[in-house]
């Protein structure tokens, strides 16, 4: 297991204050700002401490409001805000510098049986056996990678990813707004289904923005441009024990008004649908200064 991999999983043991207090902290590394991913996934752990095991998160939905600053905990609050005979319901509030920095709602289900169809994975798609990693595309590409993109892809994360395309890593290109992308986490996730769903949901918040600048030619990490997640909605479908390669196919709408909004679908390399996403995220253009 990687270092990254077991940070990942410290972090997501949020110490528990009060009766619906958590704290939470951030990786001790020189990041400008929280990984939204982070919040989130902490968000949902904390929700689950509340909530029957019994029951499992079926839909999450976030907004991020303020960024969080890595050098002090979060704190989350939880609002219990229903019980029902198969559905639980819980509002998170992540607290820092005594304001919110990002809400999250969450609906828990009791298994049930029914109906049951799902949109196949995509055929034409390399397997992960057949592409290279990040390491390996910065020492092949080298200085064509923009210094961003690279910085980016030498930190050491908890999961690797494999990207399909990669003219958008290396061309000013405009492209179809869409991609896949292989990921899988760096290291065993325990065989708890709560702690799966919540490792799911910080990876979903990876590269998912960044789609919406393709048809651009540009990338989130340009100096001219500002962006931010602003929101954060998963819908999980099947469980999964994280063992293996994921496909998270990407695809982005539409972009107007200084905001780009993506969609996402995760499958399990046999095909099965594990879970959707959708995202709304800043994209604003800079005004670079004349002269």
């Amino acid at each position: 297991m990687s270092a990254a991999m077991q940070e990942l999983l410290a972090i997501l043991d949020l110490e528990r204050l009060e009766h619906n207090l958590f704290r939470g902290r951030s990786p001790k590394l020189d990041w400008q700002r929280v990984f939204g991913g982070q919040t989130i996934a902490q968000a949902l752990v904390a929700a689950q401490r509340t909530v029957e095991p019994d029951r499992f998160v079926h839909s999450l939905h976030g907004y991020f409001m303020r960024p969080g600053d890595t050098k002090l905990p979060i704190v989350y609050e939880v609002d219990r805000i229903r019980d029902g005979g198969s559905f639980t319901t819980r509002r998170v509030v992540a607290i820092q510098h005594g304001h919110a920095i990002f809400s999250l709602e969450a609906s828990f289900q009791v298994e049930e049986d029914g109906l049951e169809h799902q949109v196949p994975m995509p055929l034409d798609v390399p397997g992960p056996e057949t592409l290279r990693d990040q390491r390996q595309l910065i020492e092949e590409f080298g200085d064509d990678v923009p210094y961003g993109i690279r910085r980016y892809w030498e930190r050491d994360r908890p999961v690797e990813m494999k990207p399909v395309m990669l003219k958008h890593y290396t061309s000013r290109e405009k492209l179809e707004p869409h991609q896949n992308i292989w990921i899988r986490t760096t290291g065993p996730v325990p065989a708890d289904r709560a702690l799966q769903t919540a490792v799911l949901a910080y990876l979903s918040d990876m590269t998912l923005l960044d789609t919406s600048t393709f048809a651009h030619g540009r990338a989130v990490f340009d100096p001219d441009i500002q962006a931010a997640s602003i929101d954060h909605a998963m819908w999980f479908h099947r469980p999964h024990k994280l063992d293996g390669w994921l496909l998270y196919t990407q695809d982005s709408p539409s972009t107007q008004g200084g905001r780009g909004f993506t969609r996402g679908a995760i499958y399990a390399e046999d095909g099965t649908l594990v879970a959707s996403v959708a995202q709304e995220g800043l994209i604003r253009l800079r005004h670079q200064p004349n002269g």
